[in-house]
């Protein structure tokens, strides 16, 4: 249960229980640890994800036995790694970088882990690269950790591509604290959290910057 306190916004995870708690569910092992520290290593925004939202994520993907993936926004390749793991032989996952540094760094991460014949890693824009997956959905479930002012684009494009009980899940979802500003970026993520709404059984879970995470709901029902 909450406290009011809780409920209001104030948190309890200290440093010493973020540790704990990590090391307890989740320990990391050596390729995790490389991925993790890749965008160090290469002079890249440290951005990627946390542990625990990459836990999260790979468990999210075996609840719903998802077989089919595309994640747009790969950085160095660290929430790759977690999904690719999720699946089952015969699974892949499409993941998009428009950065050819990062999409490189990204290869060597995900071909260290021996995990190149589940990813496919796509060195273009996600727009001109979108329309081209669809002959290979539908898909299980979408990731967004991208471009923000293009959320609610990429939403759009999940909810034509994904399987009814499919999954769209989008990180950063609070905009670092500026979801809702006059400016463009929130505005459009704003638009990215009331379609998902509409077509979505939903949630924005109260991680550091929000993970907005949405079951499609059956267009047919």
């Amino acid at each position: 249960m909450a406290d009011q306190a809780s409920r209001g916004g104030e948190r309890y995870a200290t440093p010493q229980i973020l540790d704990y708690t990590a090391r307890t569910h989740h320990p990391s092992d050596h390729s995790l640890e490389r991925a993790f520290g890749a965008p160090a290593r290469h002079g890249m925004p440290e951005i990627q994800l946390g542990p625990a939202e990459g836990r999260l994520l790979e468990l999210l993907l075996r609840l719903i036995n998802a077989t089919k993936v595309v994640e747009i926004g790969t950085l160095a390749g660290y929430s790759a790694l977690w999904m690719a793991r999720a699946l089952p032989p015969g699974g892949h996952l499409w993941t998009i970088e428009s950065d050819p540094k990062h999409a490189g760094v990204a290869a060597e991460v995900v071909g260290e882990a021996g995990l190149g014949d589940r990813v496919t890693i796509i060195r273009d824009d996600a727009r001109a690269v979108l329309p081209k997956l669809c002959d290979s959905g539908p898909f299980c479930a979408v990731f967004l950790d991208a471009d923000k002012g293009r959320y609610d684009v990429y939403g759009r494009w999940a909810t034509e591509n994904l399987r009814a009980g499919g999954l769209l899940i989008g990180d950063n979802a609070y905009l670092f604290g500026r979801l809702l500003d006059d400016g463009e970026d929130a505005k459009a993520m704003r638009r990215f959290h009331e379609e998902m709404a509409a077509s979505y059984r939903s949630v924005c879970v109260p991680t550091p910057d929000g993970l907005a995470v949405g079951v499609r709901l059956d267009p047919k029902a």
